[in-house]
């Protein structure tokens, strides 16, 4: 007798045929059913030291796979992924979310029990703000068209998506039905084509066009399409912030990160006097604009996204930015002579200073940028782990992970644990302030429990420094932890305290050899020391307050 699957077991086949090859967590007694479920089946349970932290995961390992799972309690639980599901709903990244919950019959007469805030509802109707489909699997005669759904809009729009498991349906059987293969939507045919043709002849007619190449390429898995259109026609692209790495920075034809006028002056200068800029997947928001100092022209823009395309002032619906970027591929756009255009310069040889010499940040992010390596993948926490990130050297596609639009401090260490979960061949560097990783830095104990090794760097300036450079109080100090000997704590893992550039390089060269744990580097900095590009930034944002 054929067996009849759960709900539960369907839910689990279906997030191993997305690709999901781990779950991040932490159980309690409303999802312990579906726990012991998981725990028997080819999906491996990733237990993190905070739910937060596990949604971080998720968020990362969505990113560099393409779906990510984070398994979480009723409200207590869930509630606390609210802010790492903004995340993933702000930058487009497919994380499942998956709640237990009190069974169906538990929920008659509507009793108070333990967890529960306001009605049964309350937790769904938070995340129907931040997750672009969402189910309570109450009927098993819907439940896997639910989780088909679902799991479909995740992937297709590259958002987030919440599925709540009450925990007396878990192992209820399902009604089997017509399972869609898969769902194609088209874009429609003659608009397709018109705005095709439309964009072609405006490329074609352009003195010097330029591609702005931003994070849904990456999302949408066009980076193989964008080089492909940059290599035939000779347009140079440049990439945001928030898309640093989408291509590799050491292709001929890349450009830098534009981020308006707090970039590097030839990169702003280039994009900004083109008569065409291509804008692939771009987020308008006031990071990836230098805080709204970018000059960029909508008369002389193409604006593809996966919720709209404009050509100049000439909007189209109806048309998938995947099916765009190809028709792009597919049209008869000329191919140009590539001239002199600005380049991110490969790194130099670092020569540390003898002796005593201070640590800075310009010195250490130039010793980083010499450090990094075709396996390492960098994971950029928010502050000046993140601005002075972006002259960074990345060589290879998708080797940089930053919440650079929403900002969310502390996801650099657990979202290194998603990163290296999705691709084993990357070492994480992260970078993390000191404020960053009190939030989170602890999910470590998570990284050595499951062998892992990244190699964290925290810029210990004793507190949050971007706040420092805007508007400095007492309010910006934390207590100063003896982060080096967190390895003691933990029993894994090596520490280093680093205050010279001759200690960095040691430290630097022993991390490298180092294979078996986690290394973690205390770099200790002046509170108010920043790299030009923070600087720039805090003048901007202080204007505001």
């Amino acid at each position: 007798m054929k067996h009849t699957l759960t709900i539960g077991e369907y839910l689990i086949q279906q997030l191993h045929a997305r690709g999901v090859r781990h779950v991040f967590g932490v159980p309690g007694d409303y999802v312990l059913g579906f726990y012991d479920m998981l725990l028997r089946s080819p999906l491996k349970t990733i237990n993190t030291c905070d739910e937060q932290g596990a949604g971080f995961a998720a968020d990362a390992y969505a990113r560099v796979r393409g779906l990510g799972a984070v398994c979480i309690t009723y409200c207590v639980g869930g509630l606390k992924v609210a802010n790492t599901t903004a995340e993933a709903f702000a930058e487009k990244s497919a994380v499942v979310v998956i709640s237990g919950a009190p069974g169906m019959k538990e929920r008659e007469k509507n009793p108070l029990l333990h967890h529960k805030v306001r009605e049964f509802d309350t937790q769904k109707k938070v995340f129907d703000q931040i997750t672009i489909a969402s189910t309570v699997l109450s009927d098993a005669q819907t439940a896997f068209a639910e989780i088909d759904r679902v799991l479909h809009a995740a992937t297709r729009y590259k958002r987030p998506v919440y599925i709540e498991l009450p925990r007396d349906m878990v192992a209820v059987p399902g009604i089997p039905h017509h399972e869609p293969a898969e769902i194609h939507e088209e874009s429609e045919p003659r608009v397709l084509r018109t705005a095709v043709a439309e964009a072609a002849a405006f490329i074609n007619a352009a003195r010097q066009p330029v591609i702005l190449a931003d994070v849904e390429v990456h999302r949408f898995a066009l980076q193989n399409d964008l080089v492909r259109l940059a290599s035939r026609t000779n347009i140079p692209v440049a990439a945001t912030i928030l898309g640093k790495s989408v291509i590799s920075e050491q292709h001929p034809f890349y450009l830098g990160v534009y981020e308006g006028a707090m970039g590097r002056e030839d990169v702003r200068r280039y994009v900004e006097s083109s008569d065409c800029v291509i804008m692939l997947g771009t987020f308008m928001t006031d990071i990836n604009l230098g805080i709204y100092t970018a000059r960029l022209d909508p008369a002389r823009s193409i604006y593809a996204t996966s919720e709209k395309l404009a050509i100049g002032y000439h909007n189209f619906e109806g048309v998938r930015f995947k099916d765009f970027v190809r028709g792009l591929l597919r049209a008869k756009l000329r191919r140009r002579t590539l001239g002199r255009i600005p380049h991110p310069q490969p790194p130099a040889r670092f020569v540390p200073r003898r002796g005593d010499a201070k640590l800075t940040v310009t010195r250490l992010f130039q010793r980083l940028n010499a450090f990094l390596s075709d396996n390492t993948c960098v994971v950029a926490d928010v502050g000046d782990a993140l601005f002075a990130s972006t002259d960074l050297f990345i060589h290879h596609k998708t080797e940089f992970i930053s919440p650079a639009y929403y900002t969310s401090m502390g996801f650099a260490v657990p979202a290194s644990l998603g990163a290296q979960l999705a691709d084993p061949k990357l070492r994480p560097l992260v970078i993390v302030g000191d404020g960053a990783f009190q939030m989170t830095g602890m999910e470590l104990s998570t990284v050595a429990r499951f062998g892992l090794n990244p190699i964290v760097i925290v810029l210990n300036n004793r507190g949050y420094g971007t706040e420092r450079h805007m508007q400095d109080g007492p309010y910006n100090d934390i207590l100063p932890w003896e982060y080096h000997r967190i390895p003691e704590v933990l029993g894994a893992g090596r520490g280093f305290v680093v205050d010279t550039e001759e200690q960095l390089d040691a430290a630097l060269n022993d991390a490298a050899r180092h294979t078996r744990s986690f290394c973690l580097l205390d770099v200790h900095l002046e509170p108010l020391d920043r790299s030009a590009a923070l600087h720039r930034l805090a003048q901007r944002l202080a204007k505001k307050l």
